[in-house]
């Protein structure tokens, strides 16, 4: 299985990038991340690919698993996120105005 490897120098617009076109085709998205560093870019790049993705009719959400690696022969413990998508169906006219987009009522 590949993933796309995220670090904590990598820019998360970049990431999201990559995230929003493997979801417009097609491609299953895994992601893998040593550090806390590069945790936090890959949030973040799960939230911006979630700004690129929802005009399009497309929502993601993420699992995060613990893996255990080997780098260098060092035995390391990442995190992979994976990525599900959903596919957004245009909402009725008859949905309250009160209702916000997460579906709390105000």
């Amino acid at each position: 299985m590949d993933f796309l490897k995220v670090s904590s120098k990598s820019s998360p617009a970049s990431v999201a990038g990559a995230i929003a076109g493997m979801v417009k085709d097609g491609v299953p998205v895994n992601m893998q991340c040593v550090g806390a560093g590069a945790v936090n870019q890959a949030v973040k790049a799960i939230a911006i690919a979630r700004g690129f993705l929802i005009p399009t009719g497309v929502d993601i959400s993420c699992a995060p698993t613990f893996s255990d690696i080997e780098i260098s022969g060092e035995r390391r413990t990442a995190i992979r996120f994976a990525i599900y998508v959903h596919r957004l169906t245009p909402q009725s006219q008859g949905v309250p105005s009160s209702v916000d987009n997460a579906g709390s009522v105000a």
